[in-house]
């Protein structure tokens, strides 16, 4: 089982930018599928973005196409999600999930993965 821990989270003004980041422990994670989720306040939790385990491969929902951008160190045992010209409709909590892959390849269903961080809360005001 891999731990997940999501930092970087805070309050932002429309425009601005922040950094998530996940960071992993109990498995080395260049084995691991990773992706983002996120869940606003009334609504239902969403895919954000994913990477495949060597981080060749990414995929995004498309309401942050062009303005957020996945990346991964194995090295470092991390996934970051970048993002950038946030808007109010970005505000939610954010979650890192992971699932062993077999294959690179990056997927946005939930029910894939079986691991999953406490969230870091992401707020942007306008």
């Amino acid at each position: 089982q891999v731990q997940l821990v999501e930092s970087g989270g805070g309050l932002v003004q429309t425009g601005g930018s922040l950094r998530l980041s996940c960071a992993a422990s109990g498995r080395t994670l260049n084995t691991y599928g990773v992706a983002w989720f996120r869940q606003a306040p009334g609504k239902e939790r969403e895919f954000v973005a994913s990477i495949s385990r060597s981080g060749r491969n990414t995929y995004y929902t498309t309401s942050v196409k062009g303005r957020f951008t996945i990346s991964r160190d194995n090295a470092k045992n991390t996934v970051s999600l970048q993002m950038n010209s946030l808007n109010a409709e970005d505000t939610a909590v954010y979650y890192c999930a992971s699932r062993l892959a077999g294959a690179d390849s990056a997927f946005s269903g939930a029910s894939l993965y079986t691991d999953w961080g406490q969230g870091t809360q992401v707020t942007v005001s306008s």
